[in-house]
């Protein structure tokens, strides 16, 4: 949507904001571009307000005069749904209060432009877990990672960001403010009208400020790394580790080969864990609330995992450190993709957890059937049912055409995914990348509500105009 702005709207909305929220000249481009290089924007005004009042006089102008705006947290969505097409955008990165911590009722409230990372020290501070987990939390915001109803990396224990949300403040497209800051664990009053803004992709309204739940900080924790001889073995383990774990494995990361390799070529200072050429690792961490209790359960777990022959090999790490290093191996899995010279191809989709190994085998079969030699990097959260399936192209291939590839080979992935039940977009959100596809996929009672509800609270159309709804 591209809008041509009145001078006169720049100027009003500079006064309404302030000096102090007004982002010019070069410091803009950040704002502009997706961190990848992928979409590139433009937008005649960056605002910063520092409030959520001064946020909703901005909302109130902008509705009166029909302006579209965009918001934008920290700036590490996947799917552009963050990048302003000539309209107003609205980063929230000065919105940084942590408004409270109450480690008696196991919730923080804070602002929406709240780092993840500062989220999790402020709960620390407090002896308690904000369990929350991704590879980007130094940089996401809070109410980015609500708005896309981010996963991580500890969902199997924890569920995804809209499970740990107990309250909202919302500023609605006209400008309205919503307090719905409440603690409360149960609350039967009706709509729970925070979910519509959890997973809305700010389509329906900017998330101010949360209520988010803490958790015990655990007392113990083991992390170990396992070769597996097949993605059926994966399933095998996991489904061991938490019958006999008692529901204290807080996290399961499958990686297959490629994405292994990749990550320790781009990454030479990280040591090899596992001497073992396996098809497939698996990284594994437990938590409890009682220390020294976990070492000997996981001790007994892998003996029987190695019997039953669905572990080849494993470490398990001796402390923090080593901890710390077998992570890496997972997190540095984006960054050691995007420095390779070939576009990537990018699936981010959710099976139920027993088809993820037919979802494997049929997806790489369709690839190296299409294209051969494409360097599949199938990684992410088994635990779940949450496979990033990413599509390197083969070496030697012409850069271009691969590019202009891209779309057949995804759609060929979601075919199979929609085959298996699973979802083409598991925590990545839809943006614009997946907008047209989704629309294609759901059916017309599904679009019908989901237009229904964006009518309701947006009718004029201003809130990220052409993310998830055209």
């Amino acid at each position: 949507m591209r809008q041509q702005i009145d001078p006169a709207h720049i100027n009003a909305l500079s006064e309404i904001a302030g000096p102090r929220a007004i982002i010019d000249g070069d410091d803009k481009a950040p704002y502009l571009e997706e961190w990848r290089g992928r979409w590139h924007g433009e937008a005649p005004l960056v605002l910063a307000p520092s409030s959520t009042d001064e946020l909703s006089k901005i909302m109130a102008y902008c509705h009166e005069h029909d302006i579209a705006v965009v918001p934008q947290g920290g700036n590490t969505g996947l799917v552009g749904g963050q990048v302003p097409t000539g309209e107003i955008l609205i980063t929230l990165k000065r919105m940084r209060r942590v408004r409270e911590v109450s480690p008696r009722d196991f919730t923080m409230t804070l602002d929406a432009g709240v780092a993840l990372a500062e989220a999790q020290d402020e709960a620390e501070k407090a002896g308690c877990l904000f369990p929350l987990s991704i590879g980007s939390e130094g940089t996401c915001q809070i109410g980015g990672i609500l708005s896309t109803n981010a996963g991580g990396v500890n969902v199997i224990r924890y569920g995804n960001a809209r499970d740990l949300v107990l309250g909202l403040e919302v500023v609605l497209p006209d400008g309205r403010m919503w307090n719905g800051l409440n603690r409360l664990r149960k609350n039967n009053t009706g709509y729970d009208l925070k979910h519509l803004f959890v997973g809305g992709e700010g389509t329906l309204g900017f998330i101010t400020a949360a209520v988010l739940k803490l958790y015990p900080r655990p007392a113990d924790q083991v992390t170990a790394l396992l070769a597996l001889p097949s993605t059926e073995a994966a399933v095998d383990l996991l489904s061991l580790a938490q019958n006999r774990s008692g529901g204290q494995i807080t996290s399961f990361e499958l990686m297959n080969r490629g994405i292994y390799e990749l990550v320790l070529k781009h990454f030479p200072d990280l040591q090899r864990p596992v001497e073992t050429d396996a098809p497939y690792y698996a990284l594994l961490e437990f938590s409890s609330g009682r220390r020294d209790e976990l070492a000997p359960m996981v001790e007994e777990l892998l003996a029987e995992a190695f019997e039953d022959e669905i572990v080849v090999d494993g470490t398990i790490a001796a402390g923090g450190t080593q901890s710390e290093a077998l992570w890496a191996l997972r997190h540095n899995a984006s960054e050691a993709m995007k420095n390779d010279p070939y576009y990537c191809v990018k699936c981010d989709i959710s099976v139920p957890i027993h088809k993820v190994p037919t979802f494997i085998d049929r997806a790489n079969a369709a690839m190296e059937k299409d294209t051969p030699g494409a360097r599949i990097m199938a990684f992410g959260h088994m635990g779940d049912g949450n496979i990033h399936y990413d599509i390197l192209g083969p070496d030697g291939a012409d850069k271009a055409s691969w590019k202009e590839h891209a779309t057949t080979l995804e759609h060929a992935v979601h075919d199979i995914v929609a085959d298996l039940g699973g979802s083409i977009s598991a925590e990545h959100g839809i943006g614009v990348l997946k907008r047209d596809e989704m629309a294609d996929r759901k059916s017309d009672v599904e679009m019908s509500m989901m237009r229904a509800v964006k009518n309701a609270l947006d009718p004029k159309g201003l809130m990220n105009p052409g993310k998830v709804l055209q």
